[in-house]
């Protein structure tokens, strides 16, 4: 094994992880931290507990762990290279015999793990957490999650009764204040003060709750009658929950099925063109965002190699923007798949041998020609761009500070 290992794949190892795990962290916490102000105020709105949205961040976490895994493959790999470039450390291994291509063994090692991963990710963690986080929305749309009754106001249940509590304290446990209207169909009309309250769970009928009142007074008026004023110390008052529609079974989209289940519906003959077209379109997408991940330590490398005596970052740039713009390339070749419009094998992993080919060819130069540069035009021109930005942001001398010699001296004579 330590054959097998050897020191320098250790040292690599160590310049992969930090910055990979880095970028891991930081693209999940910038597209979570994103997402979590719009949840909070969706939760705000709809009444339900602040609690319910760190549940729907956790269900969102595979959706953008399969942009964030590539990524972050992408640039810890280019990053580790690129400070051995810069550093001279990688003219030192290739002088002594190391290959571009036995370097890269610990990162291929690295990313056969992370395929595997972001395969069990999108394969069957995704749809199931897509499917939990729709289930979320739809219980605070329809208040299963327990809307709170506010604070000072009147609030309606079931059209036939009217609640309000003038203070709220221990998280709900103790009502003060409270004020209930009750009315029936035949006029009758019951109206209920209390000094304190407190809600608590009807074991019989789940469909109720009771709200237990202590020190309070009843008003009974019935039509065309003389009211009746009643005195108590405790009542309990069942009140009825609207009625919660269920949420639909897992598998209104596509992107709900694991994919033994979209392979068992893309290749049955009971299944309409639409779905089976559907289903093979998300199949090929989800498997073409996973095997394109072994063709990022090769393209990692040939963008992380500056030009000699050059720390441009150019490279770094060209890298996200390549797997991001692939990501949603993939994306379009999915939606037009599932229309039918093309073949979903054409439509998915015709951009993939595109991107191979292109991945090859400057892996090649990198790592075979002399002196090859892959990007080297693109460094000219950026180098060239980044030198008129200096010019035009550099500092310009003083008038009368600044002239020539000789005629300066002619001119004060």
């Amino acid at each position: 094994m330590s054959r097998f290992i050897t020191a320098t794949d250790r040292y690599i190892l160590r310049l992969v992880l930090v910055p990979m795990i880095g970028v891991f962290v930081l693209a999940a916490s910038l597209l979570l931290l994103e997402k979590m102000l719009r949840l909070f105020e969706f939760v705000s709105t709809e009444g339900g507990p602040v609690g319910v949205v760190f549940e729907m961040l956790l269900n969102l976490i595979p959706e953008y762990a399969g942009l964030a895994i590539p990524l972050g493959l992408m640039l810890g790999i280019l990053l580790a290279f690129r400070k051995l470039a810069v550093s001279s450390e990688l003219d030192v291994m290739r002088a002594v015999g190391q290959s571009y291509t036995r370097l890269l063994r610990v990162p291929y090692m690295i990313t056969f793990v992370l395929m595997a991963l972001n395969f069990a990710i999108v394969g069957y963690l995704q749809p199931l957490a897509r499917y939990a986080y729709e289930e979320l929305q739809f219980e605070l749309r329809s208040g299963a999650l327990g809307a709170s009754i506010k604070v000072g106001e009147f609030n309606a249940i079931e059209d036939r009764m009217a609640l309000r509590i003038e203070e709220s304290r221990n998280d709900g446990r103790e009502l003060v204040g409270i004020f209930a209207r009750l009315a029936d169909d035949e006029g009758q009309v019951l109206s209920i003060s209390a000094r304190e309250g407190q809600f608590l769970a009807n074991r019989e009928d789940r469909n109720t709750i009771i709200l237990r009142l202590t020190d309070g007074t009843i008003v009974h008026s019935v039509p065309n009658g003389t009211p009746r004023v009643l005195s108590f110390s405790q009542h309990d008052l069942p009140i009825d929950l609207p009625a919660i529609e269920r949420f639909r079974q897992r598998g209104d989209a596509e992107r709900e099925y694991v994919l033994p289940e979209l392979l068992e519906i893309g290749w049955s003959e009971e299944s309409s063109s639409e779905e089976r077209a559907g289903s093979l379109a998300n199949f090929n997408y989800r498997m073409v965002e996973v095997v394109m991940m072994i063709m990022l330590p090769l393209l990692a490398v040939a963008l992380a190699i500056p030009p000699k005596r050059s720390t441009s970052a150019l490279g770094i740039f060209l890298s996200v923007v390549i797997v991001v713009a692939y990501h949603k390339v993939n994306q379009y070749g999915e939606s037009v798949a599932e229309l039918g419009l093309v073949d979903p094998f054409i439509a998915l992993w015709g951009p993939f041998a595109v991107l191979f080919c292109l991945i090859v060819w400057m892996y090649y130069h990198i790592a075979f020609v002399p002196g090859g540069q892959p990007i080297g035009a693109l460094e000219n021109i950026y180098a060239k761009l980044a030198k008129l930005v200096k010019k035009l942001f550099r500092r310009k001398p003083r008038n009368g500070l600044a002239f020539e010699s000789g005629k300066g001296a002619g001119h004060a004579a």
